[in-house]
C-alpha cells in the first residue's frame, strides 16, 4: 500500500492519503468536533477499509487558528465546503483519480458529509455516518440523492432519535443500523468492529460496482 503525507488547497490542510493496490473506490473522511485527522476511530475505520482494497483520505478540515474558534466546529457550511474542496482536489490525483468516491462523517463531520454531497452530486457515490448528527446538515437532508447509511451507538440517547428523524428526510437509498449498547464513541467492546463491518459493506455495495 502507498500512502503520501499531502496538503490540500487551497489552505494546505494536512492529510494522509493511502491507497491499496489495487484499490476499487476512495473514501474521504470528515471528521467530528474536536478531533483531527489522527482520530483514533476514524484511523481504524479507514485501516479496515485499506484492508478491503479501499483508498482512504484523512485530513484535517480546520487550520490550527481556525480550529481555536470553537465555533468553527459546529460550522457545517464551512467543513463542507472543505470536504468538496479535498473531493474536487483528488479528481486530480493520478493514483486515485479514477475512483469512486465515497464520504465517511464522524459527528458533525457527517452533517459536513451530508450537505457536500448534495454539491457534489453523482461525483459521490455513498455516504456513511458514525455516530453522526445528519439533522445538522438541515435543508439539504431533503435534497440528498446519495445512497446515506446512518450508524448510531443503541445507548446513543438522543442520537438515536435525530438520526430516525434525518433519515425519514433522506431521498435515495438509505439504511440505519443501530449498534446495540454502543454509546456515542462507540468504546464497548466490539462496538467499532461492528461500524467496520456495516461501513465496509455499504462502501463495497456502492464503491466497487460501475
Amino acid at each position: 500500500m502507498d500512502t503520501f503525507d499531502v496538503h490540500i488547497p487551497p489552505l494546505e490542510l494536512a492529510g494522509t492519503l493511502c491507497v491499496p493496490q489495487p484499490a476499487h473506490g476512495l473514501v474521504v473522511f470528515a471528521h467530528g468536533s474536536g478531533s483531527s485527522r489522527l482520530s483514533p476511530r476514524n484511523v481504524a475505520v479507514a485501516e479496515a477499509l485499506n484492508a478491503r482494497a479501499m483508498a482512504t483520505l484523512l485530513f484535517d478540515l480546520l487550520t490550527s487558528d481556525e480550529e481555536a474558534d470553537r465555533t468553527n466546529v459546529f460550522d457545517i457550511a464551512l467543513l463542507a465546503g472543505r470536504l468538496v474542496d479535498a473531493v474536487h482536489w483528488v479528481e486530480g490525483q493520478p493514483t486515485v483519480q479514477n475512483l469512486p468516491i465515497g464520504l465517511f462523517g464522524a459527528s458533525t463531520g457527517a452533517a459536513a458529509a451530508i450537505v457536500a454531497a448534495t454539491s457534489l452530486g453523482d461525483l459521490i457515490r455513498a455516504v456513511v455516518s458514525r455516530g453522526g448528527r445528519p439533522d445538522l446538515a438541515g435543508a439539504a437532508l431533503d435534497r440528498v440523492r446519495t445512497p446515506t447509511l446512518l450508524i448510531v451507538g443503541g445507548a446513543d440517547d438522543g442520537v438515536i432519535e435525530l438520526n430516525e428523524v434525518a433519515l425519514a428526510r433522506l431521498k435515495g437509498k438509505k439504511a440505519i443500523e443501530i449498534v446495540p449498547g454502543a454509546s456515542h464513541l462507540f468504546p464497548e467492546p466490539g462496538a467499532m468492529e461492528a461500524v467496520i463491518d456495516h461501513a465496509a459493506r455499504w462502501f463495497g455495495r456502492f464503491l466497487e460496482t460501475r
